[in-house]
């Protein structure tokens, strides 16, 4: 049935269908993440300030209607600072995502595929690295390369990277069995012919959930990375720098560190829901 040949009523029916199952929590995860949308792409339409701006007249405010995440030490609005820190935070996140899912898709696939010896080295090599705990690991890259963005986003995404593999090699053996695979090669299609039409995109798709959740884990932990001052040092308005930048006035200025941590959790909340939504959707479209 074409495009054209879906009658009105039909199409009112799947709207309305969309709004009954367009719950609360959904809703408000799709508004904080058009207002994540917007600080990336246009910051100066959410603030008029700037980031960068010092007014030693106004040094530790607490919040309030002029500034409503109060200010910092040397009289920076914490709210423009967290705002511009949008893009530097979801760019950590997305590339510490990227990072993971290349490398768990790469050796997911190869141990999914593989037989005998080889899978079950892989396989023991998967369990030693999901084993092994993610903020050493991390430590380690920052010691030896230092902290700077690009060494967040591949401390994270190398750590994450096992527990993604051992998702993927899962699904692997999972499709490898379905009926589809055996009437692709019962008809003679070539081992890579069925790898790329028929195992590949039937594997990773129900891993785009996946990769939704793991962009808002990705900042939360660049976020304790860089609390630790291991991560984007200041005066980055990067969210982890913001944390890192107020840990030493958290008992007379709290707002330093509960506001940038507000919007970090809101932030991975909103996420993480929208992660799960798609989900559902996915696993139910499946059946």
């Amino acid at each position: 049935m074409s495009a054209a040949s879906v009658s009105p009523a039909a199409t009112r029916a799947r709207l309305a269908a969309i709004r009954v199952q367009l719950r609360p929590a959904t809703a408000a995860s799709l508004l904080v993440v058009a207002f994540l949308a917007v600080a990336v792409i246009a910051p100066s339409v959410l603030t008029s300030g700037s980031p960068t701006t010092i007014d030693l007249q106004h040094t530790l405010l607490s919040p309030s209607f002029s500034h409503v995440f109060g200010t910092d030490d040397a009289g920076r609005d914490l709210y423009t600072r967290a705002v511009y820190g949008a893009r530097e935070s979801l760019g950590i996140g997305l590339g510490a995502t990227g990072l993971a899912m290349a490398i768990a898709i790469l050796l997911g696939f190869a141990a999914g595929l593989a037989r005998g010896i080889v899978d079950a080295v892989l396989t023991r090599i998967l369990e030693v690295a999901f084993a092994f705990p993610v903020l050493l690991l991390a430590l380690l890259l920052i010691a030896i390369r230092g902290p700077s963005v690009a060494t967040e986003i591949v401390a994270v995404g190398i750590g994450s990277a096992p527990g993604y593999a051992r998702m993927v090699r899962g699904q692997v053996l999972h499709v490898r069995q379905a009926g589809y695979i055996e009437s692709a090669v019962a008809l003679g299609h070539g081992r890579w012919v069925v790898i790329r039409q028929h195992l590949f995109p039937n594997a990773i798709r129900p891993l785009v959930a996946v990769m939704t959740l793991g962009v808002g884990q990705s900042i939360v932990w660049a976020s304790g990375l860089a609390f630790l001052g291991l991560g984007v040092a200041p005066p980055s308005p990067e969210w982890g720098a913001l944390l890192d930048a107020g840990r030493d006035s958290i008992t007379t200025s709290p707002w330093l560190e509960i506001m940038p941590g507000l919007v970090i959790v809101l932030v991975a909340l909103a996420v993480t829901s929208l992660g799960r939504t798609l989900q559902h959707r996915l696993e139910g479209a499946a059946r």
